[in-house]
């Protein structure tokens, strides 16, 4: 009997794990269904129709529906926004289906996972790029170093989700939107940053986060400056360093990324808690204009500057000249936040142009000590994509979901319940199927350890 494999969502992640589904529909006996509230674009992500494969529409608030769809499914991909998994998590644990996400497993997740075990299912999240693909290769360098013997003593891991070096040239920011383009403008909020450093717990508020930066050389890749992560503290249990001295997770971005963005944060264009009303009349400039003091003899940009205090031989004016701050276009909705405003004007530069290549970085840190001495480990992943559709991003977040699916159905994976990709069962396959048939190869290199 074939199994039956249903894709809910077919975002731009999907553009490489349905091809490895499709490749294997008949090898492996398998039916694949692509649904999304979109029905051209569910038909679009799955291309030719072959046997065993269809599309279709599906709201997931349509409660009688998602049960249709998920019935008689023996695996759900689930693709939705990440506060949307619940009910598809739902619905698997009552028809007795799989379910694979790549998103962050939330508590109301797994609150589920002893009645998922006594169903004798899968509820895999956490298996995209980050999170997913930085869990698994930081897994297998730790575990290797604790069955040798070693105590991790420190621990730092960055993704970054950038523009190849072919496609920065004329873009002073390096960057342009190769993921959830709201997802970047709201980074950074919604709490304090925490993590640990020298044994000392450290805290950033979240109008200091872009100012405090620490910068890092990746071999092959260049310069790049770290930006904290939320919350690097929640890892030190999933991780098994509980007794860390030193625990920090961030983000990759090039240098003066950050100093920028913190512009926009001090002027209070990235805050998502209140409407701004008829927006449509105003132009780029003049919503850059309400934040600032009123002096009708200055002009925006005079007032900017010393408003954020930048000095006339200052780039940093050029990047905000260039990402289209004083332009006289106007906002096509009546309103929005700030952040709303914001993401709009940086989608005019920022979303990725038909020559345009992404590239993703990963790089991890990792020091121990063992007879008395301390070492260090720099373990590095780079990625390039083949174009603005075909990207590095979406094949590093699709593909470890399509290799985990391809498992679970294969019955490779012996432990059931809500879990991530954390142990060899999961991490050894998947990084050696990435990096046999898809270029996704780290690279190691032991190096002085200089602590903190």
């Amino acid at each position: 009997m074939r199994q039956r494999i249903l894709l809910i969502g077919a975002g731009l992640s999907t553009q490489q794990l349905i091809p490895y589904l499709k490749k294997r529909i008949e090898s492996h006996q398998w039916e694949l269904r692509v649904v999304d509230r979109d029905g051209t674009l569910a038909a679009k992500r799955l291309g030719e129709v072959v046997p065993h494969t269809s599309s279709g529409v599906l709201d997931i608030q349509d409660e009688q529906a998602l049960s249709e769809e998920i019935k008689g499914c023996q695996l759900v991909i689930s693709m939705v926004p990440a506060h949307m998994h619940l009910p598809v998590a739902q619905m698997c644990l009552r028809f007795g289906a799989h379910l694979v996400t790549a998103s962050y497993a939330t508590p109301e997740m797994h609150e589920l996972s002893s009645e998922v075990q006594r169903e004798g299912l899968v509820f895999l999240n956490e298996c995209g790029l980050d999170p997913g693909i930085d869990h698994m290769s930081a897994m297998k360098l730790l575990d290797a170093i604790r069955s040798d013997g070693g105590k991790v003593v420190l621990f730092e891991s960055f993704t970054g989700g950038l523009l190849s070096p072919t496609s920065e040239e004329g873009n002073p920011w390096r960057y342009k939107f190769t993921w959830n383009p709201r997802n970047v403008v709201l980074a950074g909020q919604g709490g304090s940053v925490k993590f640990i450093q020298e044994g000392k717990y450290k805290y950033i508020p979240p109008h200091m986060v872009f100012r405090r930066t620490e910068f890092m050389n990746v071999e092959g890749f260049g310069k790049f400056e770290g930006i904290a992560n939320r919350d690097s503290l929640k890892y030190r249990e999933v991780y098994g360093l509980e007794n860390v001295e030193t625990l920090y997770r961030g983000t990759l971005r090039r240098p003066g990324f950050a100093r920028a963005w913190d512009s926009f944060v001090k002027l209070g264009m990235t805050d998502d808690s209140y409407q701004i009303a008829n927006t449509h009349l105003l132009s780029f400039r003049e919503f850059t204009n309400l934040f600032l003091a009123y002096n009708p003899q200055d002009s925006v940009e005079l007032k900017l500057k010393y408003y954020l205090g930048i000095p006339q031989d200052s780039d940093l004016m050029d990047k905000l000249v260039w990402a289209g701050l004083f332009s006289s276009q106007m906002f096509p909705f009546e309103s929005g936040s700030p952040a709303q405003c914001l993401e709009y004007i940086l989608r005019q530069v920022w979303t990725l142009e038909d020559k345009d290549k992404d590239l993703i970085v990963m790089y991890h840190k990792i020091g121990w000590e063992k007879n008395g001495e301390r070492f260090m480990v720099e373990s590095s992943m780079g990625v390039e994509g083949q174009s603005a559709t075909q990207t590095a991003m979406a094949a590093t977040v699709g593909l470890p979901l399509a290799i985990a699916t391809r498992l679970i159905l294969e019955s490779k994976i012996e432990s059931t319940g809500v879990q991530l990709p954390m142990t060899a069962q999961w991490y050894g396959p998947i990084l050696e199927e990435l990096s046999s048939d898809f270029g996704v190869q780290f690279y190691e290199k032991s190096v002085p350890y200089n602590g903190y």
